[in-house]
């Protein structure tokens, strides 16, 4: 790789870390971004590993010292994920080429899908997306949430683990709807969660010898620096103009991925 690409993928990874902590999707334009560099797709999904830690405990760090921090509740999720991480990074290491390719371009698309449907939802209830503050997340979550979340974990934590590329929509998904957690709160959970599972992911990826560090150190600088940008923007209020940015870049990518050449 040439010296642009390093700083490529740095900028790259400020872009990805800041919409990672705030909603989701920063793999999903990172991903592809080495693929097109012609790194090989098991590769690229490992030394995307090392961004995706270094981002998370960042952005744990900043949202402790603004305040945000239940870490029993969220060490007891991540480790419900923990064993659902580590199988799908198991299978992860088995995906290549091509195959990764169409999988991460299917990916893209179900993610635009949902995206653009949530929208059209809000948009008939008359109402934007919130920063869920005043909502009932400040309420702990029942026994019957508690147990359903957990649940959630595994599933979400084995998606994570294969190709992490918008696991943190499926995490908003199950801390926001199934534990009734407000915003603010679902992301400081759900950087710890991801960090954890990433770092397991991480060693499976590493001793399997798909992780590039030169290029995952470069974009672990950028990571880190969104993750840090994303935690103070996400207490602000802030992911819904950074999300709207994404729509044609990730649509472009799933377009090039699924109909190469």
């Amino acid at each position: 790789m040439e010296l642009w690409h390093y700083l490529l993928l740095a900028g790259l990874g400020v872009i990805a870390g800041t919409l990672n902590v705030l909603a989701g999707g920063g793999s999903l334009l990172t991903l592809p971004a080495m693929v097109f560099l012609g790194l090989d797709g098991a590769v690229a999904n490992g030394t995307n590993r090392v961004a995706i830690f270094a981002q998370n405990v960042t952005a744990v760090g900043s949202f402790r010292a603004l305040g945000f921090s239940d870490m029993k509740l969220s060490f007891s999720l991540a480790l419900a994920a923990l064993p659902g991480g580590i199988c799908g990074a198991l299978l992860g290491t088995m995906v290549r080429g091509e195959l990764f390719n169409r999988i991460l371009g299917a990916v893209l698309i179900g993610v635009l899908i949902l995206m653009t449907v949530q929208r059209m939802l809000q948009a008939g209830k008359g109402g934007s997306e919130r920063d869920g503050t005043e909502e009932s997340g400040k309420v702990p979550p029942s026994r019957q949430q508690l147990i359903l979340g957990h649940l959630a974990m595994v599933g979400v934590g084995f998606y994570g683990g294969f190709i992490q590329a918008g696991v943190g929509f499926l995490l908003m998904a199950a801390l926001h709807r199934v534990l009734g957690l407000d915003l603010v709160r679902v992301n400081m959970h759900k950087v710890f969660i991801v960090g954890m599972f990433t770092f397991a992911a991480l060693i499976i990826f590493a001793a399997r010898g798909q992780v590039l560090w030169l290029p995952g150190l470069a974009l672990a600088v950028g990571n880190s620096l969104g993750g840090w940008i994303g935690s103070r923007l996400s207490v602000l209020k802030g992911e819904n103009w950074i999300r709207n940015a994404l729509y044609v870049a990730l649509l472009f990518m799933a377009i090039k991925l699924l109909w190469p050449g």
